[in-house]
């Protein structure tokens, strides 16, 4: 179990990790390196979305699971990781639109 929970933070941790380098990419006008970035950070979550949907999928099968504090820490770091990504789609198209402002106010 500790390997599948470890499996859920490294992949979280990835993607989150991607979404900031996304954010910084955007902030130099490289918006195709960004959504690359974003493209990699969402097959992280993907990944990390499988382990942890095969963990619930167990459980309703009857296959009771303890929780543990990691357990709880793995799945707080899969939510944060998803929501930086969300976060950084908005951030991204801002700053396009900042760029087309600077860009005709210059």
């Amino acid at each position: 179990m500790e390997e599948i929970i470890f499996e859920i933070i490294s992949n979280g941790g990835n993607a989150k990790s991607l979404a900031y380098e996304a954010i910084e990419a955007s902030e130099k006008g490289e918006y195709e390196k960004a959504e690359e970035l974003l493209v990699e950070a969402n097959e992280f979550l993907k990944e990390a979305h499988k382990v942890q949907t095969s963990i619930i999928t167990d459980e309703v099968n009857g296959n009771h699971i303890t929780v543990s504090v990691l357990f709880v820490h793995a799945q707080d770091h899969l939510m944060t990781a998803m929501e930086v990504r969300d976060l950084a789609n908005i951030l991204i198209r801002q700053n396009k639109r900042l760029n087309e402002l600077e860009k005709k106010l210059s």
